[in-house]
């Protein structure tokens, strides 16, 4: 399949500053070197804990953090060192905060018509002939156009930030917790919304969300991160029922599940390792059952994984740990 994104080697870090005359103090790596290829007309989950880098991640591939190592690459062109308008030509960011990331004094038609002016540089005309398209698409009353954001609900306002970011004509389409914010039927709507144009427009979507069971519904792959690290890539059908990664089992186990006792997963520890003080191995041993002594050594390297995908793991788990999960 023709490969719509490629990451190679990309990470962050964030310096940090100190003393009086606020020298150099070391820094906060957010995101340790990643690499990964997705598909055209793909959708990649990115699940983890808060903190765990997802959005720093994300925020990379649209322009908005600048990378401290590696490359992206959008069908083949590099875009790390590009004109930043090209960013949006080719990839957008849907925020999960709907209302608060549509400009307040600006209306609906000023505000999908930026993108159009600025980056297509299209003339009234077309610009109204694109807009009147792009609501279509998302269903949405011509008559909202000339409306501001708080006139609408959340529902709403998430389906004008997904018109926003179609008007780019961008073709990936970065979700940051897209319905998280919406009540559940509302969430239904907007997913099956995104589900019909991602087959309809052939769109690529990177899909961030807490909630497990929505990017296992709606994904094809699902990537974990951990303390910055790719941890474990896989098919999601597979990767909660046969997580080969212990953090993953730790991560599908900790999700709520109607009818399911809440109980405390098997675990070391509950908190992230220090940023300012990494440890020299797997970040996940403190927390791992598993952990042995080679774990502390130096970090496991990404490694295939039988059944599909990748796990970065000394000790992972197969199929016998699985049937006794069951």
């Amino acid at each position: 399949m023709t490969k719509a994104l490629r990451l190679d080697n990309l990470s962050k870090t964030f310096p940090l500053r100190g003393g009086l005359f606020g020298g150099p103090k070391g820094g906060v790596r957010a995101v340790q070197p990643v690499s990964l290829d997705v598909s055209r007309g793909e959708t990649l989950g990115i699940v983890g804990e808060s903190g765990c880098g997802k959005t720093t991640l994300a925020r990379m591939l649209v322009g908005l953090v600048s990378p401290s190592t590696g490359s992206i690459e959008i069908e083949g062109t590099a875009l790390d060192t590009a004109d930043p308008a090209e960013f949006g030509k080719r990839i957008q960011y849907v925020f999960q905060d709907p209302i608060s990331s549509l400009n307040p004094r600006k209306t609906i038609r000023q505000i999908l018509e930026l993108p159009l002016k600025k980056l297509h540089r299209m003339d009234k005309a077309a610009r109204a002939a694109r807009i009147a398209e792009i609501f279509e698409a998302v269903n949405l009353r011509p008559e909202f156009l000339d409306r501001y954001p708080h006139e609408f609900s959340g529902g709403q306002a998430q389906r004008i930030g997904i018109a926003r970011a179609l008007a780019a004509e961008a073709r990936i389409l970065i979700l940051d917790e897209p319905v998280s914010a919406l009540d559940v039927s509302v969430q239904a709507q907007v997913l099956n919304l995104l589900a019909d144009l991602r087959k309809r427009l052939e769109l690529t979507y990177l899909f961030i969300s807490h909630d497990l069971a929505v990017v296992e519904a709606v994904s094809d792959r699902v990537a974990v991160l951990y303390f910055g690290s790719l941890v474990e890539i896989g098919p999601a059908e597979r990767i909660f029922r046969a997580p080969r990664h212990p953090y993953t089992r730790l991560l599908a186990e900790s999700a709520p599940v109607v009818g399911r006792a809440l109980t405390a997963p098997e675990a070391r520890g509950s908190e992230l390792p220090d940023p300012l003080n990494p440890p020299e191995g797997c970040a996940f041993a403190a927390r791992c059952p598993r952990a042995s002594a080679r774990c502390s050594e130096a970090p496991p390297p990404l490694e295939a994984a039988p059944g599909g995908g990748a796990v970065a793991c000394y000790h992972p788990l197969g199929a016998d740990d699985a049937a006794e999960d069951n």
